[in-house]
């Protein structure tokens, strides 16, 4: 009787064990754990037994360091190094890693690997940067306010496929695949953005150390080296001298990213060879060995060389985009979340987006709000017009201008790209650091408004569409 309560327990665990594997594998996965991440780091920011615990926390400053015997200290982590600061500049390096894995896959063989492909969410892609930009720019023009023109210009992959994915059929194949290749494009846009636009003072010769070290690894993997701790090893190097040399550090991310072979160290061939020869000597042992408990002692050593060949027959590129995607989507971005959505809500007219533009400081609730809601989906749907027109790119599948404008609303989620963006936004020496945080907080706020109404109303349009196309 015992046994019962034991076999019931261990069923309710394996087929919660079940559960959870079916839940991350949904596209919407990840937005539903950022969105719960959002709530908890607002909740954190401003309930008045947290909000102090929790603002002291993200500016802890990380200290790691060895007093040598002459007196000497030797850091491990660059002076300044707060839990903020981890998180966004070495934490994010791997979110921007992945996302250039991920960038490089769909330029080889995926979404963007031909031009008849990639020209049509490409050039919308070019267009949903450039229409908010100018938004935000012409309300923001020769105020404090006037460099946070990047925040509105980025779509949020996680949120918007896991959008479409709820909404299923309404939406056709052709144009799901149009916007995941469109955010793809957005976010390597994005990403230049940031390069350009939103680092510090270069240091000229630590980022020529930075080139010649990546020209070494792009000479390495030239030569055929396909083992991933000599590129682990040179991102490290590279983290550094960008740090140090005013390029923002998650650029090394993606340019490593770029370097990581796609070739796998055996082909077809080899692989069939070795893994017939391997087989045979697994089968002869267990002829040998009649009887013994499965796997003996040489089967085990077969069966660890099948999976050595298994593995090298992976492309590494492919290998690192797979183990890390659940870390990133599941670990990072919320860890992200709940770092940066905390915005503590000291002025009511954060939420007040369409107030009177400040002539001094701007309006960026105004800029970003309207950039996100207005501008992505007037700027995706335009320049897909003129490229559809001009005849360089071809309509979607079974799609629609109604329900391709419906989709494009939902590139005004800018979550994690935008925030991202915000917290490199308005910093200068004509700007106070009291101002800064304030432009900065009002600028948050702004993000998750813009991406919450972009959301809900490109769900609506696709289902009102939807619904005018089926009576047809």
């Amino acid at each position: 009787m015992a046994l019962i309560p034991i076999y019931w327990w261990n069923k309710e665990v394996h087929n919660f064990r079940i559960s959870q594997d079916s839940f991350r594998k949904q596209p919407w996965a990840n937005g539903v754990i950022l969105l719960g991440c959002v709530v908890i780091a607002m909740l954190l920011a401003n309930m008045p037994f947290t909000k102090h615990f929790y603002h002291n926390f993200l500016h802890t400053e990380l200290t790691i360091h060895v007093a040598s015997p002459d007196g000497l200290v030797d850091w491990f982590f660059p002076h300044g190094m707060t839990v903020e600061k981890f998180i966004n500049d070495i934490l994010m390096v791997i979110f921007f890693f992945t996302v250039g894995l991920e960038i490089k896959r769909e330029v080889v063989c995926g979404e963007l690997s031909s031009f008849k492909k990639a020209i049509l969410p490409v050039i919308a892609a070019f267009g949903g940067v450039a229409v908010p930009a100018l938004i935000y720019t012409f309300v923001n023009h020769g105020t404090l306010a006037a460099s946070g023109w990047g925040i509105p210009t980025a779509t949020d992959i996680a949120f918007a496929v896991g959008i479409l994915s709820i909404l299923g059929d309404k939406v056709p194949i052709s144009l799901k695949v149009f916007l995941t290749a469109l955010a793809i494009a957005d976010d390597l846009i994005a990403i230049l953005v940031v390069a350009l636009f939103y680092g510090g003072k270069i240091n000229l010769l630590l980022l020529g150390l930075a080139v010649v070290v990546i020209l070494l690894v792009a000479l390495m993997k030239r030569l055929g080296e396909k083992r991933i701790g000599y590129y682990i090893g040179a991102a490290i190097i590279v983290w550094f001298l960008f740090y140090y040399s005013g390029i923002h550090a998650t650029m090394t991310g993606v340019v490593i990213a770029m370097l990581i072979p796609m070739d796998a160290r055996y082909n077809k061939a080899k692989f069939h060879r070795r893994a017939k020869i391997l087989y045979e000597g697994l089968v002869e042992s267990e002829q040998v060995h009649t009887g013994e408990t499965f796997p003996n002692g040489p089967q085990r050593y077969y069966l660890r060389r099948l999976s050595g060949l298994t593995k090298r027959t992976i492309p590494p590129s492919y290998r690192l985009e797979h183990n890390l995607n659940p870390f990133v989507n599941f670990f990072i971005m919320p860890i992200f979340a709940l770092a940066n959505a905390g915005v503590e809500i000291t002025d009511i007219s954060y939420f007040n987006v369409f107030k009177a533009v400040d002539p001094v400081l701007g309006s960026v609730g105004l800029g970003i709000f309207l950039g996100l809601l207005l501008g992505k989906p007037v700027g995706i749907t335009l320049a897909s017009w003129i490229a559809i027109k001009c005849k360089v790119g071809v309509m979607p599948a079974k799609a629609t201008w109604p329900m391709l404008f419906a989709v494009a609303c939902l590139g005004g989620i800018g979550f994690t790209m935008s925030i991202f963006v915000d917290t490199l936004s308005f910093a200068g020496p004509d700007i106070t650091p009291e101002i800064t945080q304030h432009l900065r907080d009002a600028g948050k706020i702004a993000v998750l408004l813009g991406s919450l109404c972009s959301g809900v109303l490109g769900s609506l349009l696709i289902s009102f569409v939807a619904k005018i196309e089926k009576k047809k």
